[in-house]
């Protein structure tokens, strides 16, 4: 049974020491696990030779107990028929036969619990075979998320924290001169829309005149009409 013991230890170890010091725990129980189903199919195979003897060693108990009934039976007919020396010979055989039965019914006890205690065993390797798969599905998604936050740790530490730091100050800047530009172009296109407008309005000194001789002309010959 000491395969038993090997695999219940392996099976039963903190899983904390197995993940440590390990570069793949997940590939190291897949090799558990491999090693386990060839351990429950060698047990299996005992288990169904251990079960043959048995059926074997309570067939044989069957054939003897009726060998015994048979020369119980004899040795009766001879008795009946006055036929000493053929009882004694049934006799003789039917003790022999009882002997052997005796014999072969303590055997058959000690191979029924041979049998029984390799029952549990295989019975215990399938329990502790379906708890480390159980775990191993457990242990596939911590070491998933364990990878997962390593790999954001590493790409974290690459990062060069001042570099980053001047790269934002510049973007900065770039965005305060660009504002700066858009509000300096707002304050310079202002007094060249006043001056367009006060040159657009400017009348000069002979367009007043001119209009202003005109009005006379027509207030003269409106006069000389009346």
């Amino acid at each position: 049974m000491g395969i038993f013991k090997r695999i219940k230890t392996i099976a039963k170890a903190d899983i904390n020491q197995l993940l440590d010091g390990m570069e793949d725990p997940i590939a190291m129980l897949n090799e558990y696990s491999r090693e386990m189903e060839k351990e429950m199919a060698n047990a299996q195979k005992a288990l169904s030779r251990q079960m043959f003897v048995e059926n074997k060693q309570a067939a044989l108990i069957l054939e003897t107990k009726s060998l015994v009934e048979k020369r119980t039976r004899q040795a009766k007919l001879a008795v009946e028929h006055k036929e000493d020396s053929i009882a004694k010979l049934a006799i003789q055989e039917k003790l022999h036969h009882e002997k052997q039965l005796s014999l072969y019914q303590q055997q058959y006890e000690a191979i029924q619990a041979q049998t029984q205690l390799l029952k549990e065993k295989v019975s215990e390797l399938q329990e502790i075979y379906y708890e480390l798969q159980h775990k191993k599905v457990l242990l596939a998604s911590r070491a998933n998320v364990a990878q997962s936050i390593k790999q954001i740790q590493n790409t974290t530490a690459s990062f060069q924290t001042d570099h980053l730091a001047r790269g934002v100050a510049r973007a900065e800047e770039r965005i305060l001169l660009m504002e700066a530009e858009v509000q300096a172009g707002s304050q310079f296109s202002h007094p060249l829309a006043q001056h367009d407008a006060a040159f657009r309005n400017y009348v000069n000194e002979e367009e007043l005149n001119r209009e202003l001789d005109m009005l006379k002309s027509e207030n003269e010959s409106q006069s000389k009409a009346k």
